[in-house]
């Protein structure tokens, strides 16, 4: 009889790895379980719009606003980089921390840390669902608020379309969007996916979860397979909130949202499932 700390809880595993950037080092990671890692990457590239986020910069500090609402540590950075190249940074953080500031997630925490910048509101669990709760909480009625909100090209509309509900008239920020993932591969991770050929697949971003269940004959079949026989395992809240939400039951995620304890997560659950 193996005892589970004789042996990896991966070992056997065929574990589908839909990131793009950080798929090397999770397929590392994998790899040290015991697992055998098959990327397909789904996220899709980014494209930066670099005179979109120009003119974004130059409507900012023009305009008053009296909150900004940051949604990825990436386009708080492209806009201050945008800033640094149009020769406005102390400008732009001047404004910044004139501004009421709400954030969701630890990069954009991080960035604005990074950068001297003031935060009013952060969402407490990561999601935008909970800082536009929190925003709504805080609303004054009757007072029309100005807001700059930074988005990128999945969810922009539908945020904005909720703060304008609130009452508040919206300028969209996007200073990048992400294209559309290659054909081939997504196809492929689909068809792996129905056939039950993977253990599990992990994803590192609502951006993935989406593309793989768009609109699409197969998608039922797609969300079938996973409440089967195959895992999905989310590297926090809000990727996992995504796969829910398009009927996925079982969702695996770490307490601490990172990769490492991801693949940790995932190595123990095998554990259990195979004593």
């Amino acid at each position: 009889m193996k005892g589970g700390g004789d042996m990896n809880g991966l070992d056997g595993k065929q574990i589908g790895v839909a990131a793009d950037r950080s798929a090397d080092p999770l397929s590392n990671l994998i790899q040290k379980k015991g697992g055998s890692p098959v990327v397909y990457s789904i996220q899709g590239k980014q494209s930066l719009n670099e005179q979109t986020s120009h003119q974004n910069i130059k409507d900012f500090l023009a305009e008053t606003f009296e909150w900004a609402i940051f949604t990825t540590g990436i386009g708080a950075k492209t806009l201050a980089d945008s800033s640094v190249e149009l020769g406005f940074y102390s400008s732009f953080i001047e404004k910044l921390n004139d501004t009421n500031l709400a954030i969701r997630g630890k990069k954009t925490l991080n960035w604005c840390k990074n950068n001297a910048v003031q935060v009013s509101m952060v969402s407490e669990d990561g999601t935008m669902e909970n800082l536009l709760k929190t925003f709504s909480d805080k609303q004054m009625d009757g007072i029309r608020q100005r807001v700059f909100l930074q988005a990128y090209n999945q969810d922009d509309a539908k945020l904005k379309d909720q703060l304008e509900k609130l009452g508040c008239s919206v300028y969209l920020s996007r200073p990048y969007s992400y294209q559309a993932p290659i054909p081939q591969v997504l196809n492929d991770l689909k068809k792996a996916v129905i056939e039950q050929s993977l253990d599990a697949v992990v994803f590192t971003s609502k951006t993935q979860v989406k593309n793989l269940l768009a609109n699409h004959p197969d998608t039922q079949k797609i969300v079938q397979a996973f409440n089967e026989q195959v895992l999905a395992v989310a590297v926090g809240k809000v990727t996992a909130n995504e796969l829910k939400r398009n009927g996925i039951l079982n969702v695996l995620q770490p307490d601490n949202p990172k990769m490492g304890p991801m693949v940790v997560a995932l190595d123990r659950y095998y554990q259990q499932v195979n004593n």
